[in-house]
């Protein structure tokens, strides 16, 4: 069965509350439903590790664990190890992208997140959406 934009579940991990809105304001645009939120990246990979989703959407700059930490968790641990991972940063530190392409990042997104940008960036790690 393929996936289709009402059965993609897509993760939000972000330490702002606005933030996490934003972005499921922005997915709920394009027809994706099924989005579980974490506050920070170790709720989420303890959500990974019992109800994994099939994309994590995670912003860099959080407590806890950062983004670039549970990315490096999450391809740790075999069952998540291919979740597509899309990393969000305020900030074009070059650094930070570089480490997240190390770990196995599969794309990035600027923040403010746009609906397009959005769109473009999980059709890149998916496929088209129906």
């Amino acid at each position: 069965m393929a996936v289709t934009k009402q059965s993609l579940k897509v993760m939000i991990v972000d330490d702002q509350n606005t933030s996490r809105l934003l972005m499921r304001d922005a997915l709920d645009q394009i027809g994706i439903t099924n989005i579980p939120f974490a506050k920070d990246g170790e709720e989420a990979l303890k959500m990974m590790m019992t109800t994994p989703a099939h994309i994590v959407i995670s912003d860099y700059n959080m407590p806890k664990l950062n983004g670039l930490q549970l990315l490096q968790a999450i391809r740790a641990y075999p069952p998540t190890a291919k979740t597509p991972f899309i990393i969000l940063t305020g900030s074009g530190d070059r650094a930070v992208l570089q480490q997240a392409i190390k770990l196995g990042v599969n794309n990035f997104l600027p923040k403010p997140v746009q609906p397009a940008a959005l769109q473009k960036a999980i059709t890149a790690v998916v496929g088209n959406l129906k």
